[in-house]
Parts: structure tokens; C-alpha cells; sequence
């Protein structure tokens, strides 16, 4: 009998709680900090996070346990299933083996439920009524969207401009579920008017729909803002991914040699990747890949910094790999990927070497998305298809060096709503972005005079 395609858990073997790296790295993340230069109370994020998050992203205790509620809407698609991808393997001709964590079963088609229903069960539990938030190609606002209509929230979306163009139908998918979807910048904010009076053509980008999605949140009565990436607290919803990951592995008597995850602001990627990091901690051998646009090399090219996670600065300054607060990235398809700051935590692994960062121009990343769709059958988000274009580079190699590694990636989504970037792309309509050094430097001049973040000890 042959082999499986899939490894499957049951809803019982579900991880109950979630892991939070903060307990276990070489030397702590420097604190968020004011512009003064003080580091931020709890008291301080209180208008815009409910005090039970805030609880969450400043918590060093390893393990956190995860409420039944939450438990029981993430049962609706979780345990995600383990794949191999023997027809991708084959293809390649590689003696790798090539495993992906199908992330893509939720209901909106990726991982940002895991966290979008955590949020909304904890902005509840606490009494808020409405939040507000901002997508780029839509996964996260349409997974807050159903979070907040089956945990009993309002919810609205501010999309970045640009994908909402591009992505009419995950602007429906929000719209299906009872939130109220927006196209990013608005006239209806004070940084919204600001960024249209510089430029009325904007594409948008995620910092600005930030900006629009926090004023929203601190000026409107009974709302608070909910993030979909970068803060301690999202990455730490998302561990479930990695967790479950492990025990399938176990199942099959193996463990991975690398380990590969797109990264934008890096919830998808922290979510497979920091539980394996524990066992790196811990001396387990392997590699742990970010892979982001070169259109957008936040980790690759962007310096450790305090900046600003929005436009108009309304956020505290936090220390992260970043392109500066005013970047407005090129509009790669991977709209997911177009922001201009890395999470503190993913920023602070790259400083201590525990993971690497690679940056991959679009035009492979669409060639690797369409490789794996006529191989695997599954059509991936543009997203996702960093993650497999540094998973296709790394079955190469293997052949090459004649070496049986064991890759594993997170699949991150599917692409069902990105079709129109995939016809661009068979049409031949597409080219690579690439940040040029001028723009770069004009855009970090945004940082001067802010705080500078210390050195590791």
C-alpha cells in the first residue's frame, strides 16, 4: 500500500494552548516606545486594544491556554491537514521531500482566522460592540469579518485602494459576512484627507489604512482596532499552525531540516515557524526561512529601527526591520506582503540568527504559484507563492548536492480570489517590482530623530 499524501489529526488532538517565544529567547525584545522615548504602559494602548490583549502581548509565560469558545469555532476547519507534495517533488526531480500545511480550509481560505476569532472572542468577552481594522489583499478582512459575525461584533474594513481594486470579490466575501468593506485611503478620516491631498491617485497601502482603522477605532464609542499581523499577541494566536505541524511530523517518525513561510508583516510565517524555533533553541538542528517580496524587502533591506507602524504615527514606535513609515510599496499582486515594518518578534529572531530572509522578485514567485497548481491541484494566494518559490529553490539544491532533506512550508492560503493577478501573469502582463536604493533612502528619511533600539546584550 502506498504511501500518504496527508497526515490528519483529529479534533481532539487539537493543541489547547497556544506557545509564546517571548519565554524562551536568548535576550528580550526591546519594549514599544513612545516618541519621547519612554517605553509604553498597558494604560497607554488601553484606547485601542482591550486590556485582555494587551495581558497577551506583554506576557512571558510560555504556554497560554486557549478558551473552549475559541476551541470550538477554530474546530470548523482546524486540525488543517499536512500534505506531501509528491507530484511537485517529482517535477522537480529532487530527492526532497516537500510537506505544506494546508492552511487555506478555513472559510475564508487562510490562516488569519486562527487570531481573527481569538480577537473577537477577547474584544467581547471585555464589552466592546464594533471593530475596525485594515486588509491588504483581503484574507485578513475577510477573516475578521467572520470572526465578528460569529462571535457577535460589527466590524469595519479599511482595504488598501489598490487591492480593492484588484480584489473585488474578497471585498464581497466581507460584505457576505455583515462588515462594512472600504476602499483605503477615505476622505472620512483626518489621515485618509491627508494622504489624498499629497497624492489624490494613491494605490493606498497598509500603513495608511492602519492610520484610517485606528482614528476610527480611538474616535467611535464602544470599538477598538484589531491587527491582523505584527503584534506578540496575533503571532501567538497563530502557533497553533506550528504546534500541530509538530505532532504530524511525529506521526510520521521525521522532522523537517527546513523550515520555509512567506513573511509581510509575519503572522503566518511565526505561526509555523517559532514552535520549531523552540526546539532550535533548544539544539535542534535546522533552518527556518522568511521569505518576502523584493518588491517590499522589509527584513532583507530595511534597517532595525523604531519607526511608526502607520502613516500618521498614531501607533507606538516599535523595534523592527523596517522600510520607513512613509513607504508606499510597489503593487505586487501579494497585496498581503506590501507593508513596510516586520514584527518586533520575527525582527528580533533575524537579529539573533535563528532564522534566515530572502527576498523573491514576483515573476518567479508566480511561476512557482502556477508549477505547484498543475502539480498539487491547489491554485496558492500570490502570498503564498513566496513561500513555495523558496521551497522550489531549496528542492534544487537537494538535487543538486544529491541530499534527502525534509522541507516543510506554510501554504498560507489559496488563490481563488487572485485569479485576475494569475491571468495578468499567463498573459504576460506582469514584471517584477524591484526597490530601487533612491527610493529606498527617501522613503528612511521618514525615521530621523526617532529613538534608536539597543544592542543585543
Amino acid at each position: 500500500m502506498r504511501e500518504s499524501f496527508k497526515v490528519v489529526l483529529t479534533e481532539k488532538e487539537m493543541p489547547r494552548e497556544w506557545y509564546n517565544i517571548q519565554a524562551d529567547l536568548p535576550h528580550p525584545v526591546p519594549p514599544p516606545i513612545a516618541k519621547d522615548g519612554k517605553p509604553v504602559t498597558p494604560e497607554m494602548l488601553a484606547p485601542v486594544f482591550p486590556m485582555n490583549l494587551i495581558e497577551q502581548e506583554v506576557s512571558t509565560k510560555r504556554w497560554i491556554r486557549i478558551p473552549e469558545a475559541v476551541l470550538e469555532i477554530l474546530a470548523i476547519w482546524r486540525p488543517t491537514p499536512l500534505y506531501r507534495a509528491r507530484r511537485l517533488e517529482a517535477a522537480l526531480k529532487t530527492p526532497a521531500k516537500i510537506f505544506y500545511k494546508n492552511e487555506g480550509f478555513s472559510p475564508p481560505g487562510s490562516h488569519k482566522p486562527n487570531t481573527a476569532v481569538a480577537q473577537a472572542y477577547y474584544n467581547r468577552q471585555f464589552g466592546i460592540k464594533r471593530l475596525t481594522t485594515e486588509t491588504g489583499a483581503g484574507q485578513w478582512g475577510s477573516a475578521l469579518a467572520m470572526a465578528c459575525k460569529l462571535i457577535g461584533l460589527e466590524c469595519k474594513v479599511y482595504m488598501v485602494r489598490i487591492s480593492f481594486e484588484q480584489k473585488p470579490f474578497r471585498k464581497m466575501m466581507m460584505r457576505a459576512w455583515g462588515a462594512e468593506c472600504v476602499a483605503s485611503p477615505t476622505s472620512t478620516t483626518e489621515a485618509g484627507r491627508a494622504v489624498l491631498a499629497q497624492d489624490p491617485n494613491t494605490p493606498g497601502s497598509l500603513a495608511i489604512a492602519i492610520s484610517e482603522a485606528i482614528e476610527d477605532a480611538v474616535t467611535s464609542k464602544d470599538t477598538r482596532y484589531s491587527l491582523g499581523s505584527v503584534l506578540n499577541h496575533v503571532l501567538l494566536h497563530q502557533t497553533i499552525i506550528g504546534l500541530e505541524t509538530q505532532k504530524q511530523f511525529k506521526k510520521l517518525g521525521t522532522y523537517p531540516d527546513i523550515v520555509i513561510g512567506c513573511v509581510g508583516g509575519g503572522s503566518n510565517f511565526a505561526g509555523m515557524a517559532f514552535p520549531f524555533l523552540y526546539d532550535k533553541i533548544n539544539g535542534k538542528n535546522l533552518r527556518v526561512v522568511a521569505v518576502e517580496p523584493a518588491g517590499c524587502p522589509t527584513l532583507t533591506r530595511g534597517p532595525f529601527a523604531y519607526d511608526s507602524g502607520d502613516v500618521a504615527m498614531m501607533t507606538p514606535l516599535l523595534p523592527m526591520h523596517t522600510l520607513g513609515h512613509t513607504f508606499v510599496p510597489a503593487p505586487i499582486h501579494a497585496g498581503g506582503l506590501r507593508y513596510h515594518g516586520m514584527a518586533p518578534l520575527v525582527s528580533h529572531v533575524l537579529r539573533e540568527g535563528l532564522i534566515e530572509a530572502v527576498a523573491i522578485p514576483q515573476l518567479e514567485c508566480f511561476r512557482a504559484g502556477v508549477l505547484f497548481a498543475q502539480t498539487e491541484g491547489f491554485i496558492p494566494a500570490p502570498e503564498t507563492s513566496h513561500a513555495i518559490a523558496m521551497t522550489i529553490r531549496e528542492a534544487e539544491r537537494a538535487r543538486e548536492e544529491g541530499k534527502e532533506k525534509v522541507i516543510v512550508m506554510n501554504w498560507s492560503g489559496h488563490g481563488l480570489m487572485d485569479l485576475s493577478g494569475y491571468d495578468a501573469f499567463l498573459d504576460g502582463k506582469l514584471s517584477d517590482c524591484l526597490l530601487s536604493d533612491e527610493d529606498l533612502a527617501r522613503s528612511l528619511k521618514s525615521m530621523e530623530g526617532l529613538p534608536k533600539p539597543p544592542n543585543l546584550g
